[in-house]
């Protein structure tokens, strides 16, 4: 007999990404709908993903997190399904899935680990979107409740703490002690970031991994900006931050992609094939500290939050969420009093 739950099923959203060079195209017509993007920017990323035959290693590493998850949910007996927002598997596909399997009630995990419109808020919309089109095609809707946010979470800070360390073993022995720990993330507009706490989330997971580290110096730069050069988004660029340290003497760095909880090809290509050509060129040693990927204290992580929220919402079922106007970064519905 299956445990009570508050919940029929979990569901992990995550931005998806091709699986071969027919899918490029395709892809990033979904990434970019409803904008007006430039034919050559269109372009260059193109070139970008063809470099590693556009292939995405995201699925496959969303797919290892939902098996780890699965795992670790056994005596739980809660099914994990993942939902993509821009390649298969659609989250509209998923939400016909979930709905044909009789799943009602659903906790999802969002996996981006700081908070703005495009990592939580966007997809948040998506999931509705999804709910209205099984709706419109006479399915049975599903309640949807999302965890709390987890970016101090000590399994998350521990994850990028040991592919940290990992990375930092492979520096040349005379440039490790002088090595600094630079922490990425995705850029966004500074519209977007004065309206979220992205930033500030940020600076506390690499705080807290710095500190498990015993790391003193370390920074917060960006990467993969898009949009107007005129409009203004968060900085330094990671590659101008590279250039202007190692003119003030900078001779080594590890880079740790905070802000992605997955190696795809904005890692790949932006840090190992741009930034990398950035260091070399200005005789800087750099290593790059994988994702948190499937890292066991990740996952540990994700199924503890499960858990947590779980054992939360004991008391009573939560309510439905509210279609577009609960707040856009910020756990919802509320926990049942």
């Amino acid at each position: 007999m299956r445990p009570h739950h508050p919940f029929d099923a979990i569901l992990l959203i995550s931005f998806g990404g091709p699986g071969a060079p027919e899918d490029i195209r395709p892809f990033l017509a979904n990434v970019v709908r409803g904008r007006q993007i430039p034919a050559a920017r269109i372009d260059g990323v193109v070139r970008h993903y063809e470099l590693f035959d556009g292939l995405s290693p995201i699925t496959e590493i969303t797919m290892r997190q939902a098996e780890g998850l699965r795992h670790r949910l056994t005596s739980a007996r809660l099914p994990v399904y993942v939902g993509m927002r821009n390649w298969h598997p659609f989250l509209d596909d998923t939400f016909r899935q979930m709905s044909q399997d009789g799943i009602r009630r659903v906790l999802a995990l969002t996996l981006a680990a700081h908070h703005s419109y495009s990592s939580c808020g966007q997809y948040k919309q998506n999931v509705v979107q999804a709910r209205e089109t099984i709706r419109a095609e006479g399915r049975d809707d599903l309640e949807v409740t999302y965890v709390k946010g987890w970016h101090t979470h000590t399994g998350f800070i521990e994850a990028n703490a040991c592919q940290i360390d990992a990375a930092r073993k492979t520096l040349p022995p005379d440039r490790k002690a002088s090595a600094r720990l630079v922490f990425t993330a995705h850029s966004i507009p500074l519209s977007m970031a004065t309206e979220s706490r992205y930033e500030a989330e940020l600076k506390e997971s690499a705080a807290l991994v710095a500190e498990r580290l015993a790391v003193n110096a370390w920074d917060l730069v960006f990467q993969s900006r898009s949009g107007r050069p005129e409009d203004p988004w968060l900085e330094p660029d990671i590659c101008d931050y590279l250039r202007m340290e190692q003119a003030k003497g900078l001779t080594a760095v590890v880079v740790s992609p905070i802000g992605f909880v997955a190696d795809h090809i904005e890692v790949l290509y932006d840090l190992d094939t741009e930034a990398a050509k950035v260091s070399e060129g200005a005789g800087l040693a750099m290593v790059r500290a994988s994702a948190v990927n499937d890292h066991p204290a990740f996952l540990d992580m994700m199924a503890d939050v499960v858990m947590t929220t779980c054992r939360r919402y004991e008391g009573g079922t939560p309510l439905p969420i509210v279609p577009l106007g609960s707040p856009p970064c910020t756990e919802w519905p509320p926990p049942a009093r």
